[in-house]
């Protein structure tokens, strides 16, 4: 993998520090529709199916973020 230039490092960062607050967002409505009881059970299904989205982009990010380690 091609080594990250400084702004491309800071942007990822960014990145990454912006899904991990959406998952964090989407788990909080996830739970609450789970406790309510009430919850359409489709939306339930959609929001754990973008959780799981944002999860393997954050990832995806912290891969390319980690240095090349020759082991």
């Amino acid at each position: 993998m091609p080594k990250l230039d400084v702004i491309q490092e800071v942007q990822l960062r960014t990145q990454l520090q912006n899904l991990i607050h959406q998952h964090r967002d989407l788990d909080t409505a996830i739970l609450s529709l789970e406790q309510a009881g009430t919850g359409d059970q489709l939306q339930l299904r959609r929001l754990k199916k973008m959780k799981l989205d944002i999860k393997d982009k954050i990832q995806r990010i912290e891969t390319m973020l980690l240095p090349d380690i020759i082991a």
